[in-house]
C-alpha cells in the first residue's frame, strides 16, 4: 500500500501556489490597453528600424518613404499625402487593435494548453488500460493500479479544459463571438456562419459532457470492477470488465475525434484535417504510457511494485518508442499532403508555424521523433531506467510544445514567447495533477492481487 507522503504534497502544493501566482500575473500583465500597444510597437518599431541604419520608427513611415522613392516630389498632391496620412493612420489602429487581442489572449491560451495537456495524459492512459483488458494482456496487470491512479484525475481534468474554453470564449475560439455569425457585422465570417450548427457554445458544452460523462462512466465502473475482483472468488469481475472495455474503445475512438476537432481544432475554424484526431490520439497514447512508466519507477525505487521488473519497463519503453513512431507518421502524413497539395486554406496552416514558430516547430520534431528514436531504439536502453526517464521527460516536453504549436498561432500569431503565463499554467496543473494522482494511488491497493492474469504479469520477463 502507498502513503502519500508529506514531502510530495507539500511540494504539489507549492506547485500550485506558484503556478496560480504566475498566472494571475499573466493575467494582470497582459491587461494593456490600446495605448499602451501602440507604445510598445513604437518602441519595437523603433528598434527594428534602429539596427537597419534607418531613422523611421513606425511601419507607416516605411511605407511612406517607399511611396517617395517611386515618385519624385513634383507628383505628389496635398490631397494624395494626406490620403496616405489617413491611410496609414487607420492601418496603424488597425494593427495595433490586433495586436492588443493577441496580447490578452495569450494568458487564456497558456492556460488553455496546459490544461488540455495533462487532461490529454489521464485520458491516453485510460485508453491504454481499456486495451489491455480488452487484449486480455498478460504482462501489464502489475501496473493496473498505476493506471487507475492516473485516470482519477481524467474527470476534474476535463471539466477543468471545458470551463477554461467556455470562460476564455473568443480569446481563444473565434467562433464564439456571436459578431462573426451576425450577418449585420462587420465581423460577419461566411464560413463560421455556415459551421454555427455545430460551432456554437451550447453544443460545444454539450458535447464535451457527453464525451467526460461516457469517458468517467467507464474508468468509475472498470476501476470499481477491478477492486471487486481482489475480494472475489471468481472472475466474473474480470470478465464484466473485459465486456465493457471492448465497448468503451469503440465510444471512445469516435468521441476522441469529435473531442480533438472541437477542442483544438476548431481554434481555427478556416483549417481541418482529416488525420487531426488520430494525431491527437498519438500524442495522446505516447505521453499516457510515458507517465504510467516515470511513476511505475518513482514507487518501484520506493520500494513497492517489487515484482516490476526490467521486462516491464522494457515493454513500456517499447511503446513509448512505437507509439513516438506512429505519431511522426500521422505528423509527416498530414504535413506531406498538405504541404504537396499547396491548397491555399489548407497550406495556410503550415506556412504560419514555419514562419513565424520555427524554433518550437522544428524542435517539437526533434524531441518527439528524433530524440526519441535514437535513445529507445536500442533494446538494452529500455532496460535502463535513467535512460527511460530521460527520453519521457523529452517526450511529455516535445508534446506540450506540440499542443503550444496547435492552439497559439490561432490565438497569439506572432506574439508569442514561453514566459510566465506558459510557465505559471504548467507548474499549476502539473501540481494538481501530481496531488490528484498520488492520493488517488495511495487509496487503494497497489496490486491486483486477484486479476486472473497475475500471476502471468509477476512472472512476466524475456
Amino acid at each position: 500500500m502507498y502513503t502519500f507522503s508529506n514531502r510530495l504534497k507539500i511540494a504539489s502544493i507549492v506547485l500550485m501556489v506558484l503556478g496560480l501566482l504566475g498566472v494571475g500575473y499573466g493575467f494582470i500583465d497582459s491587461h494593456k490597453s490600446l495605448e499602451d500597444v501602440k507604445t510598445m510597437l513604437a518602441e519595437e518599431a523603433s528598434g527594428h528600424h534602429s539596427e537597419e541604419g534607418h531613422s523611421e520608427t513606425t511601419e507607416t513611415h516605411s511605407v511612406t518613404t517607399q511611396n517617395e522613392e517611386h515618385h519624385s516630389e513634383e507628383t505628389h498632391t496635398m490631397e494624395v499625402e494626406e490620403h496616405h496620412a489617413e491611410s496609414n493612420e487607420h492601418h496603424g489602429d488597425e494593427h495595433a487593435e490586433h495586436v492588443m487581442h493577441q496580447v490578452h489572449n495569450r494568458p487564456w491560451s497558456a492556460l488553455y494548453i496546459a490544461a488540455f495537456f495533462f487532461m490529454m495524459i489521464a485520458l491516453g492512459v485510460l485508453a491504454f488500460y481499456a486495451v489491455q483488458f480488452a487484449s486480455q494482456a498478460g504482462w501489464s496487470p502489475l501496473l493496473f493500479r498505476v493506471m487507475e491512479g492516473i485516470t482519477y484525475y481524467l474527470l476534474p481534468g476535463a471539466l477543468i479544459v471545458v470551463a477554461i474554453a467556455v470562460l476564455a470564449g473568443d480569446h481563444i475560439f473565434v467562433w464564439m463571438n456571436p459578431d462573426m455569425v451576425n450577418p449585420e457585422s462587420a465581423d460577419y465570417d461566411k464560413l463560421v456562419a455556415g459551421k454555427s450548427g455545430w460551432l456554437n457554445t451550447g453544443m460545444f458544452v454539450l458535447r464535451a459532457l457527453i464525451f467526460i460523462g461516457g469517458w468517467s462512466l467507464y474508468r468509475f465502473f472498470s476501476r470499481k470492477f477491478s477492486l471487486e475482483q481482489d475480494e472475489a472468488s471468481d472472475n466474473k469481475n474480470f470478465k464484466k470488465t473485459f465486456r465493457i472495455s471492448a465497448a468503451f474503445l469503440v465510444f471512445f475512438l469516435y468521441t476522441e475525434s469529435m473531442m480533438s476537432w472541437d477542442w483544438i481544432m476548431s481554434v481555427d475554424p478556416h483549417w481541418f484535417s482529416t488525420l487531426f484526431g488520430w494525431y491527437v490520439l498519438a500524442g495522446m497514447l505516447v505521453c499516457g504510457v510515458t507517465t504510467i512508466a516515470l511513476i511505475t519507477m518513482y514507487l518501484k525505487g520506493k520500494g513497492l511494485l517489487t515484482s516490476v521488473n526490467d521486462s516491464h519497463i522494457h515493454d513500456l519503453a517499447k511503446f513509448m518508442f512505437g507509439f513516438s513512431i506512429f505519431w511522426t507518421y500521422l505528423w509527416f502524413s498530414q504535413f506531406m499532403l498538405i504541404w504537396y497539395s499547396n491548397i491555399p486554406e489548407e497550406v495556410t496552416y503550415f506556412v504560419t508555424r514555419i514562419e513565424d514558430y520555427k524554433l518550437p516547430f522544428f524542435g517539437m520534431l526533434a524531441m518527439n521523433f528524433i530524440f526519441p528514436f535514437l535513445i529507445l531504439m536500442n533494446s538494452d536502453f529500455k532496460r535502463v531506467n535513467w535512460f527511460v526517464v530521460m527520453a519521457g521527460l523529452v517526450i511529455l516536453a516535445g508534446h506540450y510544445i506540440d499542443i503550444f504549436n496547435m492552439i497559439m498561432p490561432a490565438t497569439v500569431g506572432d506574439r508569442w514567447f514561453i514566459g510566465i503565463p506558459e510557465i505559471s499554467s504548467v507548474l499549476l496543473f502539473a501540481g494538481l495533477f501530481l496531488f490528484i494522482v498520488f492520493y488517488a494511488i495511495s487509496r487503494q491497493p497497489l496490486v491486483a492481487k486477484r486479476n486472473p492474469f497475475i500471476k502471468e504479469s509477476e512472472g512476466f520477463h524475456y
